[in-house]
Parts: structure tokens; C-alpha cells; sequence
């Protein structure tokens, strides 16, 4: 009973996460009306007419496209029931989910950030944002062809959540608003809170586990049972440890 207790309420975070998450990528969906055509009188593309053509024209459309795709993806391959319940489809998602970053939301991501309109600050941390997210999938998918799968879930994690980093930027904008807070450095601190703080949270109950973790549990971690009829099993059967 006491373990229940934990376990419902993690299951209820994740639940309240994933609704939150899919309520602001309809909420960006729902934007494109003042994406296209191109509405300069909308909050996001207000003052960006003078470089609104050629490459970041090109960058933005690919970006506003690719990252509702990427975060929707991301959670589902995050998801156990859908790992656990359909290992071809998580593959074969995995492989969308890395192509659609590589080639898309990373390299656009990438190019927008030169133009943040908060200044050099909020340049880097974006800039920062796209390498990290792109560096996490490639060692994802790496780990993965080499069978090291609770490392694959590691670097998926941490590409989870820099994609999440969007649901931030826009909580912290909606709240900024509604708090009437127009202060200059809300926008460059939210280019690097939105992705370093989720990094650095997870990093740290991941330090808590290991800690806590008795020495004969985590040797077994270390040395897995070899996988019988699927790369899975071997995932799967430490998930029942």
C-alpha cells in the first residue's frame, strides 16, 4: 500500500504532463492561421519583416511544422505502455522521431536562433538548445544499434525534454503576460531556463536514485541478462527487477 501511494501520483504528474504538452502543441497548430500567410501583426512574427524571406523564412515554416511532429513523437517513444505494448511500432517511430530532428527541427531551430530578437544572450542558449537536441538523438540512436538500451532511454529522455523546452518558453511567456511583467530579460533568461533547468532536474533524481540504490541492485544493472527473442527483452526484464 505504501508503494501504491508514490506510484499513483507519479502516474497522475505524467498524465497532467502529457496533457500539457498536447494542449500547447494545439495551441501552436492552431497558430499557423497568422503563419500562413505570414501575419506580421501577430505576437510571434511582430518585427520580423525586414529578414522574413529567403532562409529564415524557409527555417521558421520547417520549425513550426516539424517540432508539433517531434514533441507528439517524443511522447509517445517516452511512453512504457507504448514501448512495452508495441516494440515494432517504438522502433519504427524512433527512426521518424530521429530523421524529423536531424533533418528538420534541430538545423532550422539552428538558423532561427541567430535572429532571437532578445540579442545575443537569447542567440546562444536557442543555438545551444538545437545542438543539444540534435547531439541527444545521435547518441540515442547510437546507443541503440549497439543494443546498450537503458542508455538508449537515457539520451530519449534527455531529447524529450530539451523538445519540451517549446511548452516552457511558452508557459513562461503566457505567465509573464498575465503577471503584465515586460521586463528586457525575461525572454534571453527563458532561452536557457526552458532547456537547462529540465536537464539539470533530471540529472539530479537520476544522481538521487544511484545513491539510494543498494550496491548489489545496481551491479545487476550494470550486467544485463542477454536478449532471448527481441532487443527488448533485455529492457524489459530489468523493468521487472
Amino acid at each position: 500500500m505504501q508503494k501504491s501511494i508514490p506510484l499513483n501520483l507519479r502516474h497522475v504528474l505524467t498524465l497532467v504532463a502529457g496533457l500539457l504538452i498536447l494542449k500547447v502543441t494545439l495551441s501552436v497548430v492552431l497558430g499557423y492561421r497568422d503563419y500562413f500567410p505570414a501575419n506580421f501583426a501577430s505576437d510571434f512574427l511582430q518585427g520580423r519583416e525586414d529578414y522574413f524571406f529567403g532562409p529564415y523564412q524557409w527555417a521558421f515554416y520547417t520549425h513550426v511544422v516539424s517540432g508539433p511532429i517531434a514533441l507528439v513523437l517524443g511522447l509517445l517513444l517516452v511512453s512504457e505502455a507504448v514501448r512495452t505494448g508495441f516494440p515494432k511500432w517504438h522502433r519504427r517511430l524512433g527512426k521518424v522521431l530521429a530523421f524529423v530532428v536531424l533533418t528538420l527541427v534541430a538545423p532550422s531551430g539552428l538558423w532561427m536562433a541567430r535572429y532571437a530578437q532578445s540579442g545575443p544572450v537569447a542567440a546562444v542558449g536557442f543555438s545551444g538548445l538545437a545542438i543539444a537536441t540534435g547531439g541527444c538523438i545521435l547518441l540515442g540512436w547510437r546507443s541503440a544499434v549497439k543494443r546498450r538500451f537503458p542508455e538508449h532511454r537515457r539520451w530519449m529522455w534527455r531529447c524529450f525534454l530539451l523538445l519540451s523546452s517549446a511548452v516552457i518558453v511558452r508557459m513562461v511567456g503566457g505567465l509573464a503576460t498575465v503577471l503584465a511583467v515586460g521586463a528586457v530579460w525575461i525572454y534571453p533568461l527563458t532561452a536557457w531556463v526552458s532547456w537547462l533547468v529540465p536537464l539539470a532536474a533530471y540529472e539530479f533524481t537520476r544522481a538521487v536514485r544511484r545513491s539510494s540504490r543498494p550496491a548489489g541492485v545496481e551491479t545487476q544493472r550494470q550486467f544485463p541478462a542477454p536478449a532471448v527473442d527481441s532487443p527488448w527483452f533485455a529492457v524489459e526484464s530489468m523493468a521487472r527487477r
